[in-house]
């Protein structure tokens, strides 16, 4: 009986081992901060816009870049050309009331140098989310869509980072 445990746990233990070392050998990391490959960084939306704020936080968290309010001292300027959230009617019921929204919201970037040379070129980002309405929970509903909101913005800022850590100055 102890043998035969003892051999369970010699296989359970050999298999974690393995799934580790196929895991490691795949290339596969936890997500995190990722370098960016600037030391400074101008960013162009105030920092009192919850944009802002959440673009700010982020490229902190990166370690490697430094965020500075003068443009003129930034290696690279992100530019935020349009940042806009729609609500449009998906569904109706037979009586014609709301039963769905679809929220959408789009952001537009660019990533510039200190000289005006674009190095990531004006970039749509997308996301959308959808939501069922009722009438008598308008408050609750209300609430919804405001956390869909905040969820989509911070999926496109996490965008933004994402194509921010793939820049890699050409050669």
């Amino acid at each position: 009986m102890t043998l035969s445990l003892k051999r369970r746990q010699l296989l359970v233990g050999s298999a974690a081992l393995a799934a580790s070392a196929l895991l490691a050998g795949c290339g596969f990391r936890l997500r995190g901060p990722q370098p960016l490959a600037f030391a400074t960084l101008h960013i162009g939306i105030s920092e009192y816009a919850e944009l802002g704020a959440i673009l700010r936080r982020q490229v902190a968290t990166s370690g490697t870049t430094t965020v500075v309010e003068d443009a003129a001292q930034a290696e690279a300027r992100l530019q935020i050309l349009s940042n806009q959230r729609e609500r449009e009617i998906l569904s109706l019921t037979g009586s014609g009331k709301v039963r769905e929204y679809q929220l959408t919201q789009r952001i537009r970037f660019r990533l510039i140098d200190r000289n005006g040379q674009e190095m990531i070129p004006p970039t749509n980002l997308l996301a959308r989310r959808e939501y069922t309405f009722n009438d008598e929970a308008v408050l609750g509903k209300s609430e919804e869509e405001s956390l869909l909101f905040r969820d989509m913005q911070s999926d496109l800022v996490s965008q933004i980072m994402r194509r921010l850590a793939a820049y890699r100055r050409p050669s």
